[in-house]
């Protein structure tokens, strides 16, 4: 059946709901963006003079000192986490509710999502090339910051007797800090941060996923109602989350690796039909990481858009993550340290890169034949495009610059992409709600019910202002976060030196 020739059959009826839409879109963006608009301008603010947001510079600044402080784990533990992901130092009797690849998945499934396809097609078309580097770098120097609240999240877990377990920040900020004697400021932080992740996983973990996933979908099948697209999401979702974690990670083991291999092996195909370009491309990313390639900002500019996108895609320091991974089940908090820190590698240096080599590759931005400098359009602001395209449509017009029918493969992708990122995020809320509202039954099923309700608002209406919001409401959740780790780093090291000694000496050993 095509909707859309079913809606405008009746076209008194679809004139009414446009307009009646088309207000109550109105309505809702201005009574938003009124009330909140101080608060996104704030927290994405840049610094006087730049357009570097200082949320981000934050999320760096953050990123650099825990890759200093403990020593470059994410090299030095790289092989160790292989093996932890792995199972082999898995002991089944440990409390927790998942394995350390279930956990993995899940914080996976919230952090790999639309911003890896358009995220980084609007990057790589204002910064050029170049920030594929930077991009690069900062998701290296992430991967410390995810060590960091990991192994805080697990340590601080409240472990219940019917086995479930409840983890993450607003655990940590407050048990951690009031071991220290600080146990108000903790308790600030931590209803602080619960407050941001409620906001952000309705938001940006769910609306905005939903009408994106619509957008895409009317992309291939024809115009008809978001509410439709919402109730069908809206149902399959409720359906995984009404289950627990267990549920959910049940299903993220299997979407997360499905969706790596449909995305990463379509690029991967383009990639291959294009490797006489390869080592042009490798030329392009690094040379235009320190001169921009005729880009407007050069290096800074290009600098600028690889740190925000890094920080944008793998959430390193947002604290969302730790909420997932203190799950696992594991008597040793580090462990889960070390398996976290994959994740920046796997969202940001392979599929964000993978993404940005397809754009080079395919030359859907234009490049002067004369100079061999990128076009740079005014206008847009950004580098000239084929078709104009911006965003996913540039990132689509790549994978169909090469096979015509790519673009369905991409589709795909965005909905798998979109479907476990709702409902990672459904997860990361609700923890937040019980640590404000108390655990039980009710209380959860109410905040599932509202996720839920949320995921058909999203799909139906055009909500620009309560989307900026609800991201602002997740890069606040990195601004409590990281304020806590710097009192509670000390601690993560201890456990450090503590397990790699007795990992060294033998005491700790293989179960597999």
């Amino acid at each position: 059946m095509n909707f859309k020739s079913a809606f405008l059959a009746a076209p008194g009826l679809a004139f009414l709901a446009s307009a009646a839409q088309a207000s109550i879109d109105e309505t809702i963006n201005t009574a938003v963006g009124a009330a909140t608009g101080p608060f996104v301008s704030f927290i994405f603010s840049p610094f006087p003079g730049t357009s570097f947001p200082w949320i981000v510079m934050w999320l760096v600044i953050a990123a650099t000192i825990f890759t200093l402080y403990f020593g470059f784990i994410q090299f030095r533990a790289f092989p160790h986490s292989i093996a932890l992901v792995a199972g082999k130092y898995s002991d089944p009797n440990d409390a927790g509710e998942v394995s350390h690849f279930q956990a993995l998945a899940t914080a996976l499934s919230g952090t790999v999502g639309l911003g890896n396809i358009a995220g980084v097609a609007v990057a790589v078309s204002i910064g050029g090339p170049g920030a594929t580097f930077w991009m690069i770098l900062a998701g290296l120097m992430g991967m410390a910051s995810k060590f960091t609240e990991c192994t805080l999240g697990v340590k601080y877990r409240n472990e219940y007797e019917n086995g479930t377990v409840s983890g993450g920040p607003m655990y940590y900020l407050s048990k951690g800090l009031s071991a220290q004697g600080k146990a108000g400021l903790g308790k600030v932080l931590a209803i602080l941060f619960s407050i941001f992740c409620v906001l952000g996983s309705l938001g940006g973990g769910n609306m905005f996923q939903a009408n994106q996933a619509h957008a895409q979908i009317t992309n291939i099948v024809g115009d008809y109602p978001g509410w439709i697209t919402g109730v069908i999401f809206a149902a399959i979702v409720f359906a995984v989350i009404v289950g627990g974690l267990q549920s959910i990670a049940q299903v993220t083991e299997k979407i997360v690796p499905l969706m790596a291999v449909i995305y990463c092996g379509a690029a991967l195909i383009i990639i291959l039909m294009n490797i006489d370009k390869l080592g042009w491309a490798f030329g392009q990313i690094f040379s235009g990481a320190f001169t921009g390639l005729g880009i407007a900002g050069g290096l800074v500019g290009a600098l600028i858009q690889g740190f925000k996108r890094a920080a944008f895609s793998n959430e390193a320091g947002v604290g969302s993550a730790a909420i997932a991974h203190s799950a696992v089940k594991t008597k040793e908090p580090i462990t889960e340290g070390f398996v976290s820190l994959l994740e920046p590698f796997i969202d940001t240096v392979v599929i964000c890169t993978m993404t940005a080599l397809v754009i080079v590759i395919t030359g859907v931005m234009t490049i002067d034949p004369d100079t061999g400098l990128y076009v740079w359009d005014e206008a847009a602001g950004r580098i000239a495009t084929v078709d104009n395209a911006s965003g996913v449509a540039l990132t689509s017009a790549a994978f169909g610059s090469t096979i015509s029918w790519f673009p369905f493969i991409l589709a795909i992708a965005v909905i798998l992409f979109a479907f476990s990122t709702m409902i990672s995020w459904s997860y990361y809320g609700l923890k937040a709600w019980t640590y404000m509202f108390g655990e039980g039954k009710s209380k959860e099923l109410t905040f599932k019910v509202i996720f839920c309700i949320f995921v058909v608002i999203g799909a139906a209406m055009n909500l620009g202002p309560v989307i900026d919001f609800s991201d602002a409401a997740i890069f606040a959740m990195a601004l409590v976060n990281i304020f806590g780790l710097y009192f509670l780093m000390p601690i993560v090291k201890a456990e450090l030196t503590s397990y790699l000694s007795r990992l060294k000496s033998g005491e700790i050993k293989k179960f597999a």
